[in-house]
């Protein structure tokens, strides 16, 4: 069977992804970086008075139109504490940024221009109608749409929309990945285990991809080398709602990878099987009804890459994301020689320097074992090297995703 390679992979995993439609509501301090459902209307005007925009005196600019002028002061206007009468001809307000302008001044005196002497204010400067006030709407208007359906919410946006007065805002909810690690070897981390058994580990990194990539992740536990034990936790991500299914190893074509079994049982239909990829080709994708299936591999650090590569990427496409199918690349340059590769894409976990010039340097690991965790810790960037790409020596481009 011909491998898949990993643009044709992408794409076709890509290709099912209709965004989440359904919308939940969420209070503003868990709105960031969720996706706006509704177009958002201003419940209020801001300002919402005509305000300073500086620290110093509110003045009618007829009075300071020759210099030195003097203006008997009569009063303060701060932010929350409006001065409650109005200026006259040949007086004005000590006022402070943000602070309404009081009835009958038109300008601000800033206090860099002015001279104090008890209640007599020394105006050392013109200042025109106009200067340094902030007209009543100057940011927006009640009714007006500033916030569109389908924009993403960065934090300046959330600010945005509690200025607008909304102190919930309707979202998309959030993909729901489902994730079953299986395998009789497999324990929970604290668990006791035997000597052939090893701690579940993938969960939690393909986990955290998930939900830094926008979905709500869902623990399925393990599932043993049971056809009825696969049955029942594919049953419980069907309960969940689950847009995504994840499993991780178990997908091969050994005696004991049961996972394909298990999901033709109830229907599921394949597209994919094995991919030209490094590490990770024991992939599979497919359909359950609505729910698409990532069987990523078991070992650890293929589990990790092909998350990344192929998981977050479905997950943003589900939230609505336009360029989910874009995974950022940097240029950079060789830190060591690397030997001609063959048909799959490679993935090298790789230390980062700078150069003098300010050119990252990628040093892949010596050693690319997709069971060493630990490596995949310490490194700072995967080197992207494309099938039947020629040796390369230290200081040659290259491409790289940093981590």
């Amino acid at each position: 069977m011909a491998l898949t390679p990993v643009a044709d992979a992408l794409a076709g995993i890509l290709a099912g992804a209709s965004p989440v439609r359904e919308h939940e509501t969420v209070p503003l301090h868990r709105a960031a970086g969720r996706t706006l459902a509704v177009d958002l209307a201003s419940l209020r005007t801001q300002p919402p008075f005509v305000a300073s925009a500086m620290d110093g005196y509110a003045v009618r600019a007829a009075d300071v139109t020759a210099v030195p002028a003097r203006l008997s002061l009569i009063g303060t206007s701060a932010a929350g504490h409006a001065f409650a009468g109005a200026v006259r001809p040949g007086e004005c307000v000590r006022i402070f940024t943000g602070a309404p302008l009081p009835a009958g001044a038109d300008a601000i005196l800033i206090q860099e221009n002015a001279r104090a002497n008890g209640d007599q204010i020394e105006a050392l400067s013109t200042v025109a109608a106009g200067r340094f006030v902030r007209e009543a709407g100057l940011d927006f208007r009640e009714g007006e749409i500033l916030l569109q359906a389908g924009r993403q919410l960065a934090p300046s946006a959330v600010a945005l929309a509690a200025a607008m007065g909304h102190a919930a805002l309707p979202v998309v909810r959030r993909p729901r990945v489902a994730i079953l690690a299986t395998g009789d070897e497999l324990v929970r981390p604290g668990e006791p285990s035997r000597p052939d058994q090893i701690v579940a580990s993938n969960t939690y990194a393909v986990a955290a991809i998930a939900e830094r990539a926008g979905a709500e992740a869902i623990d399925l536990g393990i599932a043993g080398d049971d056809l009825a034990a696969l049955s029942a936790a594919i049953d419980a991500a069907k309960e969940a709602r689950a847009d995504v299914l994840v499993t991780l190893g178990g997908a091969s074509v050994g005696d004991h990878d049961l996972v394909q079994r298990a999901l033709s049982a109830q229907g599921w239909q394949l597209g994919f099987w094995r991919i030209a990829m490094r590490p990770g080709k024991p992939l599979m994708h497919g359909r359950l009804s609505a729910m698409a299936v990532l069987g990523l591999p078991g070992n650890p650090v293929s589990s990790i890459v092909c998350a990344l590569i192929f998981l977050a990427p479905l997950v943003r496409a589900l939230s609505g994301d336009p360029d989910a199918a874009e995974i950022a690349t940097l240029p950079a340059r060789l830190g060591s020689d690397l030997p001609a590769n063959d048909e799959r894409q490679d993935y090298l976990r790789a230390r980062l320097a700078t150069a003098d010039d300010g050119t990252l340097v990628a040093s892949p690991f010596p050693r690319q074992d997709s069971s060493m965790l630990r490596l995949m810790a310490e490194a700072e960037a995967l080197v992207v090297r494309a099938p039947h790409a020629p040796a390369a020596r230290a200081g040659e481009p290259c491409r790289i995703i940093r981590l």
